[in-house]
C-alpha cells in the first residue's frame, strides 16, 4: 500500500468536502456544517485564496487531508493554523495521519512560521493520544471563543 502525500488542488474539493462531512458526522455535528464545495473552491482557489490543503492518496482514492492557513500572533508573528486533519475511517490506524502531520510540520518550517496551532475536542481520546505521541503541549488556561454567523448577523 503506497500512500502519497501531495498538495491539494481544485479537482480534490469534492473528495475533501466528503472527508469534512465524515468528520462532522464523527463529531456528531453534521447539523452545524454550513460550508459547501462551491465556497471551498472560491476560498481556496479564487482571487483571494485563504487556505491550502494537502491530501493523502492511495492509488486514485483520496483517503485523508489536512487543511491549514497562515495566522498571525501579536506575540509570535507568523503561525500556521491546522484547521483539520482527517483520515477516512476505513484507513485509520495505518499511519496516514502521521504522514499528514509530518508533512504539516515540514510546511510549517517551509513557511517560516513560529508556531503550529490547532484544536482537539476534549472527548476525542484517539486524537489526543495521537497528538501527545507527537509531543504536543496542551493548555488548560485558554478558552475558545467565537461568534456564529447568526450571532454576527444579530450583533
Amino acid at each position: 500500500m503506497e500512500i502519497k502525500i501531495r498538495k491539494g488542488n481544485e479537482k480534490d474539493i469534492k473528495a475533501v468536502f466528503g472527508l469534512i462531512k465524515e468528520l462532522a458526522d464523527y463529531e456528531k455535528s453534521i447539523h452545524e456544517l454550513e460550508n459547501s464545495e462551491e465556497e471551498m473552491l472560491a476560498d481556496g482557489f479564487g482571487e483571494n485564496s485563504i487556505y491550502k490543503f494537502i491530501i493523502a492518496e492511495s492509488g486514485n482514492e483520496i483517503i485523508g487531508m489536512a487543511l491549514y492557513y497562515i495566522a498571525y500572533s501579536t506575540w509570535k508573528g507568523r503561525c500556521l493554523y491546522l484547521e483539520d486533519l482527517v483520515v477516512s475511517e476505513s484507513w485509520r490506524g495505518k499511519g496516514i495521519g502521521q504522514k499528514l502531520f509530518d508533512r504539516i510540520v515540514e510546511i510549517t518550517r517551509e513557511e517560516n512560521t513560529n508556531r503550529l496551532m490547532w484544536q482537539v475536542l476534549d472527548w476525542n481520546e484517539p486524537a489526543i493520544n495521537f497528538y501527545k505521541k507527537n509531543g504536543t503541549k496542551f493548555f488548560d488556561n485558554w478558552i475558545n471563543c467565537r461568534l456564529t454567523k447568526k450571532q454576527l448577523d444579530e450583533y
